[in-house]
């Protein structure tokens, strides 16, 4: 037997949410970016800057061990983290004020914690403020490119109302996500960076998979109201939006659980992601195309009726 997760034949009526979805999203939005502003983010070491030190333990290495000991250094944000053998760890540390000085110390401490113990230095760098700039730029230069290759691709593949609409979509499931890291005060590092990305792209594939099902439909019922239209065409898709979100979930959750200190903030960021894109997916996309006013001018004159699946669309 099949697990289905939506009933067969659903009629829910979300073009008519759309009054509370839109300014509940409003609300989120505001509350992020009054966040971002007046509290900003707790940016992680490559963008502050800090130490990086890779070292090679005899036998594998004790993770949990090793970041108990550093932390009693009291030297602020430390992450530490297998680099590639269970044998290898990186350990990064955040800038110390005191300049150039202040991060030999920090070497020095480290070193102090493993004088006993057969390890090898074998990296130390210190990253300044100036490449953590660049890095900050790069990925924010990374988002917004990949916000206006969107753009222009669904302009290209189906109309403007759905590349708009997409965009938006998109661009509210990031902001809403910059604001959980705010609220939280969750590690922002470039692995986030990484988890926005993916959020963009997971949110807009099902975008796309409910915008390509309003198309078909627009096209093969010309003469129902678009509210209608939409309506039927979310209720068609909601199965498969569903499924794909439950599905993510539980292995991003697992992760979450048993995937260690060093990916919780990416993977808590992505399960807030999902949940978010798929509130958008269905309570967002489709009513920007009723704001747009996607064929309101034929919506009563073209077409046949229930009939017409190989008529083209007029959008």
């Amino acid at each position: 037997m099949l697990l289905r997760l939506v009933p067969d034949n659903t009629n829910v009526q979300f073009m008519w949410l759309r009054k509370a979805s839109f300014p509940l999203s409003v609300l989120l939005i505001i509350a992020s970016l009054a966040g971002f502003f007046m509290v900003g983010l707790n940016y992680g070491i490559d963008f502050k800057g800090g130490t990086i030190i890779e070292i090679k333990t005899d036998g594998p290495a004790d993770v949990g061990t090793i970041r108990s000991e550093l932390s009693s250094l009291n030297l602020g944000d430390i992450q530490v983290q297998e680099f590639g053998e269970p044998d290898t760890i990186l350990i990064r540390v955040e800038e110390q004020p005191g300049g150039e000085l202040a991060q030999q110390t920090v070497v020095a401490n480290v070193r102090t914690i493993f004088e006993d113990q057969d390890v090898d230095f074998r990296r130390v760098e210190v990253v300044g403020p100036r490449v953590s700039g660049e890095l900050a730029r790069a990925g924010a230069t990374a988002v917004a490119a990949t916000l206006i290759a969107i753009l222009f691709y669904i302009w290209f593949r189906f109309e403007w109302q759905f590349a708009v609409g997409a965009i938006l979509t998109t661009a509210n499931d990031v902001v809403i996500t910059v604001g959980l890291f705010v609220l939280l005060q969750l590690d922002f590092s470039l692995s986030s960076i990484a988890a926005v990305l993916t959020i963009i792209g997971y949110s807009l594939n099902d975008t796309v998979v409910v915008y390509d099902r309003i198309r078909e439909n627009l096209r093969k019922y010309k003469k129902r109201p678009l509210t209608e239209v939409l309506d039927l065409s979310i209720n068609q898709t909601l199965a498969r939006t569903t499924m794909t979100s439950v599905t993510t979930l539980l292995a991003l959750i697992a992760l979450y659980v048993f995937g260690g200190e060093v990916i919780q903030s990416f993977t808590l960021a992505m399960i807030f992601g999902i949940v978010i894109g798929t509130f958008s997916s269905i309570f967002l996309a489709a009513p920007f195309l009723i704001l747009f006013n996607l064929r309101a001018e034929s919506m009563s004159k073209d077409g046949d009726g229930e009939k017409g699946g190989d008529a083209k669309a007029t959008v």
